[in-house]
């Protein structure tokens, strides 16, 4: 093997030894910590390092700053706009190590509930998105009577090429998905018939509804910041034909204190699936308006804001 081999070789492991690092710190190590810490002293440390640690999720947080910015979405302090979704984002991979420690009870004590949650006993849909944490949602919809399959994407593709640490904390993640709905979980692609025959068994089903246009195959337009995007139409249809009561649900944080925000909204049984859809991307609407940095695919945003044909 020549020198340029052997220098090519040393290049590649380098670079995969840097992202597999990166990935140890910002998937595992740092929130990872949240299992070690009373919660309050430890969302004060996450406050700190959200505001002080740029490196942080840097590639990520930059560019969902500068996609926030082209839809008007940050503000004059940006500074503080990127300290919100540095820490929306480690407090999303905190809760994963936190639901492997911590007991509803204990968690509950840090949450307040504005809404009920309907459809228990009965075919039902329940409506999230990309924003704020989830798992600790789950969890209480199913300590409240729901039993809620989730639809989640495959653990595969590009984003987990050469990320040995990334593919086995998404892994882990789906786990903990699972064990607190206690329900196996739904992947996508061909996702569908599970979802049918979940609702067929009269369960209630957990989706998120604002995925990028190109994963999904038929779509109807929605309006999100004044502009049309493309959103899933299967699913509201299927609703409004099936007369499925659909809720929406969502949970975000109190910066200042680190109170979990947990929103239930159900709106019943349908009869007009443009309606439905356009009551639900509201949600999602408002949410952009009043807290922007909460919302996890802004990196992705050129993905998502699309009107498809």
């Amino acid at each position: 093997m020549g020198v340029m081999g052997l220098a090519s070789i040393v290049i590649r492991a380098y670079k995969r030894l840097k992202v597999e690092w990166c990935d140890l710190v910002e998937f595992v190590v740092i929130p990872g910590i949240a299992a070690l810490l009373p919660w309050s002293l430890c969302f004060l440390f996450y406050k700190l390092i959200a505001r002080d640690w740029t490196w942080l999720y840097r590639e990520q947080c930059a560019e969902a700053l500068r996609q926030a910015k082209r839809y008007g979405c940050v503000g004059s302090d940006e500074k503080q706009w990127m300290m919100e979704h540095r820490l929306v984002s480690l407090m999303d991979h905190a809760d994963h190590y936190l639901y492997r420690t911590r007991s509803l009870k204990s968690m509950s004590s840090h949450m307040d509930v504005h809404g009920c949650w309907q459809g228990g006993g009965g075919a039902a849909f329940l409506w999230t998105f990309h924003w704020g944490m989830g798992m600790w949602a789950l969890r209480h919809a199913r300590e409240h009577g729901m039993q809620a399959p989730m639809v989640l994407a495959a653990p595969s593709g590009p984003d987990f090429v050469g990320r040995t640490v990334f593919g086995h904390y998404v892994r882990a993640r789906m786990r903990s998905v699972e064990l607190a709905l206690r329900e196996p979980i739904i992947f996508v692609p061909g996702g569908m018939s599970g979802v049918r025959a979940a609702l067929a068994e009269m369960k209630q089903v957990v989706v998120v509804m604002d995925v990028p246009q190109d994963q999904v195959s038929v779509t109807r337009l929605a309006h999100l910041l004044g502009t049309p995007v493309s959103v899933p139409a299967l699913l509201p249809q299927l609703a409004v034909d099936k007369g499925i009561p659909v809720t929406v649900f969502y949970m975000g944080i109190d910066m200042v204190t680190g109170r979990r925000q947990l929103h239930i909204h159900p709106l019943g049984i349908q009869s007009d699936a443009k309606t439905l859809t356009d009551t639900t991307f509201l949600h999602l609407d408002q949410l952009l308006k009043n807290s922007a940095s909460a919302w996890h695919l802004w990196a992705q945003a050129p993905r998502f804001f699309v009107a498809r044909d």
